[in-house]
């Protein structure tokens, strides 16, 4: 048996501009900030003497493998995204950066908005541009009706309301 597994897909390289934002100001923190503290902590448990049963030194050095891993993916992903800011000229369809709300079979109302995949979050409702239900709702107006295969399996929606800016 190997270990060979086929590359990951690539992700879309779109970004809104505050997810931009967020990912450039994470950036700034762990390199002046975090690593500074996390460096500091671990010359001070490296001069305690024995590291063979150092607890302290062993988390600090696996914390700093952590930041500079994170740091080094943000180094190289950052420069190839691409910022998304304009509003599509035709704001009845779901485009990349739009709010917009489904109604399900079972009737209930779900509202999602279509981000980039460096930003997602399953709690405020930003979806990745690359996921089944945004590829799906993609172009889709208002009382539209769509298929999405989602992990559940086939789901059915209707399109009640599309629109561009906050919440």
């Amino acid at each position: 048996m190997t270990r060979w597994r086929p590359p990951a897909a690539t992700s879309t390289a779109a970004i809104t501009a505050e997810g931009y934002r967020r990912l450039k100001d994470e950036l700034d923190d762990l390199w002046r900030v975090r690593r500074p503290e996390v460096v500091r902590a671990l010359a001070a448990a490296a001069a305690e003497g024995d590291r063979s049963e150092n607890a302290e030194y062993t988390y600090r050095k696996k914390q700093l493998a952590g930041i500079d891993r994170r740091v080094r993916y943000l180094g190289k992903r950052l420069p190839s995204l691409r910022v998304v800011d304009s509003v599509p000229a035709d704001q009845d369809a779901i485009f990349f950066g739009a709010w917009f709300t489904v109604e399900d079979e079972a009737g209930e109302e779900h509202e999602y908005r279509i981000v980039g995949p460096d930003e997602t979050n399953a709690g405020l409702g930003w979806i990745s541009i690359d996921s089944p239900l945004a590829k799906a709702a993609m172009r889709r107006r208002v009382d539209d009706e769509f298929e999405a295969e989602l992990p559940q399996g086939l789901a059915r929606f209707v399109v009640v309301a599309v629109r561009y800016g906050g919440p």
